[in-house]
């Protein structure tokens, strides 16, 4: 597979328009080849779809909305929330907004036994080749971002042997998505156009999913803090990404742990 879908970033506003410019001028000389095809492992989808809600938990270590959280080790932190009942780690490697790299993607995965999820602004296929090479379970691509070529990344992702957390925001991205055929779709309820966020828009459109006939995974994504919140997504959500509340607790362990507690 070759060649780049055409992404127009200039629509994107505000932070998160800064930030893929930013991240397409990184990979501007990159190469668009994915390589041979690898099998599909779908650790992920594999991880997310017990009887009960499941958490991923981030290695988080600075965010555009909070500034720095906390100077995580992130192979200390991984196995601090694997002990603490994490089903999945997502590691940041943006590096300007999130103080994330490669090398913390690398350390995540040496350290713990879980399928771990690249989180970072993918606008080129070089982005999905270097997860697959790093031995990341999934990427992150986001329809904010990503737009109408959500499913020729999705496919490009399928082609390396990932899975793909295709994110939305509101009605319009998810039906991107489902349309796409994403088998993972992963709720925001941070609006990263403003950074405000809205605990009210995962339970609405994970309903909206299922009404459609969605029956992939479903992630409630951004702004958890209490398991009183969390109960807001049981029963309807297979997950729950939890990322500053947990990062900067102090004890990541007995945060995921507490989290998580019905």
């Amino acid at each position: 597979m070759n060649g780049l879908p055409l992404l127009d970033l200039s629509r994107v506003p505000g932070v998160l328009g800064r930030i893929v410019q930013e991240r397409s001028g990184d990979y501007r000389e990159a190469s668009p080849d994915l390589g041979p095809a690898r099998p599909a492992a779908r650790r992920l989808e594999a991880a997310l779809s017990g009887p009960n809600l499941a958490l991923i938990a981030e290695v988080k270590r600075a965010s555009p909305s909070q500034g720095a959280i906390a100077p995580l080790d992130p192979a200390e932190a991984a196995r601090a929330y694997e002990t603490g009942g994490a089903a999945a780690i997502s590691v940041l490697t943006e590096p300007r907004h999130f103080d994330g790299n490669p090398q913390a993607l690398h350390d995540v995965i040496g350290a713990v036994g879980l399928p771990v999820l690249r989180k970072d602004f993918v606008v080129h296929p070089a982005m999905l080749r270097e997860a697959a090479e790093w031995n990341a379970s999934a990427a992150l691509l986001m329809v904010s971002v990503l737009g109408e070529a959500t499913g020729a990344y999705l496919d490009m992702a399928h082609h390396l042997g990932l899975d793909a957390l295709v994110e939305v925001h509101d009605e319009a991205e998810l039906e991107v998505a489902m349309q796409a055929g994403a088998r993972i779709i992963g709720v925001n309820n941070r609006d990263l156009k403003t950074l405000e966020i809205d605990l009210a828009v995962s339970p609405r459109l994970i309903r909206l999913a299922r009404q459609r006939g969605f029956a992939g995974v479903l992630v409630a994504e951004s702004g958890y803090r209490t398991p009183q919140e969390i109960a807001q997504v049981r029963g309807l959500a297979d997950a729950v990404l939890v990322g500053s509340s947990l990062a900067g607790s102090g004890d990541l362990e007995t945060a995921a742990r507490q989290l998580m507690t019905p």
